[in-house]
């Protein structure tokens, strides 16, 4: 991230608006886990997710996102992508990378990754949803965007999605 603020959800949608992406967006309570939004989830229609930031120690950073329900098996996934085992990242890296807190962890907060240090990865089952809703910049809010949209977006923040199916990623023993 660059010596500028993060990106607010103002700069958020008007670089969606930029990119002639549509998206509607309902405020709410703050929300940390998957269960907490299950509120949500039965008032926006579309797939909900769950987004992890990752590091393998050596400097691989990688932000997934997922259907909330989707297994990630964390430590099978550096086979996929040619790295060193997974853990969880710290939150100062996470913060200077993306430039979000623990909770916060969305899809959007690429737009703040302006180095391009972080490798954005798709669960395979999320784009065949939509739409697909991630909270915009901070947990107290979800944003809904078209599927194919969603990877419009992350090309036009510098990062190339991989496409991983957890699910085959889960079964394979």
């Amino acid at each position: 991230m660059s010596e500028t603020a993060p990106a607010t959800r103002a700069d958020l949608f008007a670089l969606l608006d930029r990119l002639g992406i549509d998206h509607s967006t309902i405020d709410h309570d703050p929300v940390f886990t998957v269960e907490e939004g299950q509120a949500i989830k039965a008032a926006m229609p579309g797939g909900h997710t769950k987004n992890l930031f990752l590091d393998d120690g050596r400097g691989a950073l990688v932000l997934v996102s997922a259907l909330g329900e989707t297994v990630i098996r964390v430590n099978r996934l550096h086979r996929v992508l040619g790295t060193k085992r997974f853990s969880f990242g710290k939150e100062e890296a996470l913060y200077e990378t993306l430039g979000v807190r623990p909770g916060s962890v969305t899809a959007f907060a690429l737009m703040n990754d302006t180095e391009g240090r972080v490798r954005f990865v798709i669960d395979q089952a999320l784009l065949a949803t939509d739409p697909v809703n991630f909270h915009p910049l901070k947990n107290d809010a979800t944003t809904a965007i078209a599927a194919a949209d969603l990877v419009k977006f992350a090309q036009a923040t510098g990062h190339e999605p991989t496409i991983v199916d957890f699910d085959a990623l889960a079964a394979d023993d």
